[in-house]
């Protein structure tokens, strides 16, 4: 997709692998064999309902990762030795890592540094293939933001899988066992207990549509976002956000209490009605206040995919802001910085609605507007937003429903 003026040019699949396949050679000589990419995500509405077993509604971005490189074949110990370099300078130091396939454990990490490489290290220790001396060679480019909230860790994972799939001739069963095994080395290794949303879409998305995904059955439902008149539009505050701190995983433990004080398996089963049971005496309501984003959320996702069939627009719009509202408030997972963002974009003419999207604590926000107004609404939400002397500047990116993982021979 062109990009508008005021946006982001967004790095080509092709040039990354371009990118990659250079510092392969300088890195490890030779020409790299296979190629496994994936998306990052946006998504649009339904947040913090995936761990929750409720809906998300992500697509799929043209931003990927893009992970390439060749077997290992020299001798019995080299051939189980993973050589891996990233070129992303926002990843943490070290850049280049080495493991032994052999010797993957989650509770022997070394103390979880770099970062980047235990998502790696997750999606090799459950990547199951019958051959022996799987070890590798390969580089690691990305177009994702990191600490964006555009789910830069499941595209790594994602396209991690993609490449294990190509270099071992060993497909999974399906989609949805090849999404559960990279959600289960986040688990593991990365210790961020994340819901299914990521990804599932880096996996399943497809050019043109969003993905109702349903995180009880794991059913899936594309849903048509390809009107020529209809923009998305995300604004990256960069103010970066850590989730791997407490703030996630305590938000997580709040539902899970809420949902366990009304009798219930999730706050899935959870009715509007029923959350009055949760409030207290006294200031303490922050159960209740977690459970009803969750349920709220849970609500508003479902309206918002009957809005996005019936191309009620505007309806879909006002749902991300009381979306974003209810982030905000009850589940207390924003920043000014994204508050500012929406308040901007949302007092622009033809802007449809704007949240908050990701997990939270920092990153970026996403806009539904006419594709006629981007350039107008990224001038002024530029102009109230970016202030030198405090160091804040937004970049914005333009994007369209894009396709999900694949892998591919060089």
């Amino acid at each position: 997709m062109a990009s508008a003026v005021g946006c982001e040019t967004v790095e080509s699949e092709e040039a990354l692998i371009a990118k990659a396949r250079k510092a392969f050679k300088e890195e490890f000589g030779g020409v790299p064999s296979v190629c496994g990419v994936a998306p990052g995500r946006v998504n649009l509405i339904g947040e913090h309902t995936d761990y929750n077993d409720g809906f998300v509604l992500p697509m799929a971005l043209p931003m990927v990762t893009v992970v390439l490189g060749k077997r290992r074949s020299d001798g019995a110990n080299g051939a189980d030795l993973c050589r891996l370099v990233t070129l992303s300078d926002a990843c943490d130091d070290p850049k280049r890592v080495e493991f032994s396939v052999d010797n993957l454990n989650p509770y022997e990490t070394s103390a979880g540094k770099p970062k980047w490489a235990e998502y790696v290290k997750g999606v090799v220790a459950n990547f199951h293939s019958p051959q022996k001396g799987n070890g590798f060679d390969a580089v690691i480019a990305t177009s994702v933001p990191i600490g964006g909230g555009l789910s830069s860790s499941a595209s790594l994972e994602v396209a991690v899988y993609s490449f294990l799939e190509a270099l071992t001739g060993t497909k999974s069963g399906s989609k949805k066992e090849k999404a559960l095994a990279c959600q289960k080395a986040e688990h593991d290794f990365a210790k961020m207990p994340c819901g299914i949303m990521d990804q599932f879409i880096s996996v399943m998305g497809e050019a043109g549509v969003a993905v109702m995904i349903d995180c009880r059955s794991m059913d899936v439902q594309m849903l048509p976002l390809a009107d020529p008149d209809l923009a998305v539009l995300i604004v990256n505050s960069n103010y970066k956000h850590q989730l791997s701190g407490s703030e996630y995983p305590t938000r997580r433990r709040h539902c899970h209490a809420a949902a366990k004080s009304l009798g219930k398996q999730s706050l899935r089963e959870a009715t509007r009605e029923s959350l009055s049971l949760l409030q207290k005496d006294g200031d303490d309501q922050t159960e209740f206040r977690r459970a009803r984003h969750v349920v709220t959320e849970i609500f508003r996702t479902e309206e918002a995919a009957r809005a996005l069939r019936n191309k009620d627009y505007g309806r879909f719009g006002q749902l991300m802001v009381e979306s974003h509202y209810s982030l905000r408030d009850d589940f207390e997972v924003s920043t000014a910085e994204l508050d500012m963002l929406v308040k901007l974009a949302v007092s622009c003419p033809g802007v449809y609605g704007s949240r908050m999207t990701g997990g939270g604590f920092g990153g970026c926000t996403v806009t539904l507007l006419k594709r006629n107004a981007v350039e107008a609404v990224v001038a002024a939400v530029k102009k109230g937003y970016d202030d030198e002397a405090k160091g804040r500047t937004a970049t914005f990116f333009l994007c369209a429903p894009s396709a999900g993982a694949k892998s591919f021979a060089l």
